[in-house]
């Protein structure tokens, strides 16, 4: 869901008890238990109880998907973190506000299945795999052949002496 500062500071502070807004807010139906294990640092096992729930919960009619839970995007993060340079993975990128869109609903959705970035390795995971679906992802191929082409036209027209 797209939404924007002021919606996202309310559910901040309703749901996780922080001040003011955020880029992003992910609201997972099912606990990270019931995902595959990943590079969480510590493995555990997953729970028997849950492991019973989660084939109940995904025994679907055919053609039917999950609901795995909600993320929410604020636009106007996205794009004041793309504008500033404050973008990306590490917080220092300048890129445009429909890759940092992208980049925060990926994030977002890996938190719905499960991925959290409080532990290092998972982290370094978690990063690894945000960087793999947006390398997969045609918009995010031609939004980033699009900024280096801009990129190319303003500095050659900036060297050029005719213009």
């Amino acid at each position: 869901m797209l939404s924007g500062d002021g919606e996202l500071a309310e559910l901040n502070a309703v749901h996780l008890g922080h001040s003011g807004p955020t880029d992003v807010l992910s609201f997972p139906f099912f606990p990270p238990e019931a995902y595959p294990m990943h590079e969480r640092g510590v493995p555990t096992g997953r729970d028997p109880w849950v492991a019973a729930a989660l084939k109940q919960a995904f025994a679907l009619p055919p053609g039917l998907r999950a609901h795995l839970g909600d993320v929410i995007v604020s636009v106007e993060r996205a794009v004041a973190q793309a504008a500033d340079g404050l973008g990306g993975q590490t917080g220092d990128v300048r890129w445009t506000p429909a890759e940092e869109l992208l980049l925060l609903a990926v994030h977002g959705t890996l938190h719905v299945c499960g991925w959290d970035h409080d532990d290092p390795v998972e982290e370094s995971g978690m990063r690894a795999l945000e960087r793999r679906v947006l390398a997969s992802l045609p918009l995010h191929d031609a939004e980033r052949a699009s900024s280096a082409a801009r990129e190319t036209d303003s500095s050659e027209a900036a060297a050029s002496p005719d213009r």
